[in-house]
């Protein structure tokens, strides 16, 4: 039993590892993205057309690289749930009686 052997990582804490570093990439780069912002407004000195082109732009790419992230690691929960072979809840369509065929109706030959 000379081997140092590594204690293997469960599926669940890997999981858990990817989401942190995942949300913290993503936290990271927002934070990166506003500091530019910042620095740009600040570097341009009251061009108000140019800022709000950078404030734009930085909402933009903060919103976008969270919208990612968030649905990329929700195809990836359904993902795996579906291969571990989740039962899906499928709701039940409720019992609807079965409809009664409408009578046939006479024409009206009364007018003239």
């Amino acid at each position: 039993m000379g081997k140092d052997r590594a204690k293997p990582i469960r599926e669940l804490d890997l999981e858990r590892y990817r989401a942190l570093y995942g949300l913290t990439a993503v936290v990271l780069s927002n934070f990166a993205i506003v500091a530019v912002a910042i620095v740009g407004v600040w570097r341009l000195g009251g061009d108000k057309s140019v800022i709000i082109g950078v404030l734009t732009a930085a909402f933009t790419a903060v919103s976008t690289m969270t919208t990612a992230y968030l649905g990329i690691k929700a195809v990836s929960n359904t993902a795996q749930a579906m291969a571990q072979g989740a039962p899906r809840r499928t709701p039940t369509p409720p019992e609807t009686p079965t409809p009664t065929p409408p009578t046939p109706r006479t024409p009206d030959h009364s007018h003239p």
